[in-house]
């Protein structure tokens, strides 16, 4: 019997009815220069604009809103680096109920911020020597809380899935979807999304030249890890596909591209300076791919998930200056 996947196009489908009047039906941003440049018709998904400045609300608010009153009433706890600590915050404060949140040590200091804002409690590791998942489970088990992970979770999986399904219901069909990938979980959601809808939809992953964990892992038909990445895309310094989301992705992914930090740059400048628009090294990692001309074949309509702009202004300009 074929094997059941563990995300359909209805799971995403529900994600997006139980998200909608909560979640932003984000923009999706055209340019001529743009299209000019890449030499394609491109359509920006605009996920910085998101609540809390990325993707990452839709999967968490989809996971947590599904919790059980017994559930919420003890509490929920997340491990990110960033994105997702802000996003499980939020979720948990519209539901109200409260949230303690993994983080490493050197997160953005925008995002701390943010996160702690929401009104989450923090609690910090380093990330080059410390075990995110183990201490989140540790402390999930601790304090009786519900863990909501980062990626590893259906429910996050097809919340996620929603930017996409949105972005094909706006323009109509496109013949390629380029995302960033980290641990898995938007382009999981995304493909799940875009080839229910689209079958002959190509979908192509983005990762830094530095973490090409799910480009290594595609090749070898499992899961490969790589040393954590020293990367400024620090939403996708991921060392090892999830389990789940690769389960997905090696079904649905066509294709890795990479990018270096320098491209990233050079397309966070291009989007503030020419699209107005400010984005943080991993939610412009798809437009820097496109712009570096490493898509090939070139599709004629391209769908881009812009995934994040949690990025402080002292930050951005570091950043860009290079």
């Amino acid at each position: 019997m074929p094997e059941t996947p563990p995300v359909t196009l209805q799971d995403v489908r529900d994600a997006a009815a139980r998200i909608r009047g909560v979640a932003h039906r984000t923009p999706v941003l055209r340019s001529r220069t743009l299209d000019e440049r890449v030499g394609a018709e491109v359509f920006l998904k605009c996920e910085n604009l998101q609540r809390i400045g990325a993707f990452k609300f839709r999967g968490a608010y989809n996971a947590v809103s599904r919790l059980s009153a017994e559930q919420l009433a003890k509490g929920v706890a997340a491990y990110s680096s960033g994105n997702h600590a802000q996003a499980v915050a939020l979720a948990a404060r519209e539901l109200g109920t409260t949230a303690v949140i993994v983080m490493p040590e050197d997160t953005p200091r925008a995002k701390l911020e943010a996160t702690a804002g929401y009104g989450a409690e923090i609690v910090t590791y380093d990330r080059y020597t410390g075990d995110r998942v183990a201490i989140g489970e540790a402390l999930a088990a601790e304090r009786g809380l519900a863990l909501v992970p980062p990626y590893e979770h259906p429910h996050v999986i097809a919340g996620q899935g929603t930017a996409a399904l949105e972005l094909i219901e706006e323009v109509g069909e496109l013949d390629a979807l380029v995302v960033p990938v980290g641990g898995g979980g938007l382009i999981a959601g995304s493909a799940t999304a875009a080839k229910g809808v689209l079958p002959g939809i190509r979908v192509v992953g983005v990762e830094p030249e530095a973490g090409d964990d799910t480009r290594r892992s595609l090749e070898a038909g499992h899961r490969v890890s790589v040393p954590v990445p020293r990367t400024i895309a620090d939403g996708q310094a991921a060392d090892i596909p999830g389990e789940l989301t690769f389960s997905v992705n090696r079904r649905l992914v066509d294709d890795i591209a990479l990018v270096s930090d320098d491209q990233i740059r050079d397309a966070m400048r291009f989007a503030f300076e020419r699209l107005k628009t400010v984005v943080e090294p991993s939610g412009a990692s798809g437009l820097a791919v496109l712009l570096a001309g490493r898509v090939a074949p070139l599709p004629r309509r391209i769908g881009v998930v812009l995934s994040g702009g949690n990025v402080g202004a002292d930050r951005f300009a570091e950043i860009v200056a290079g």
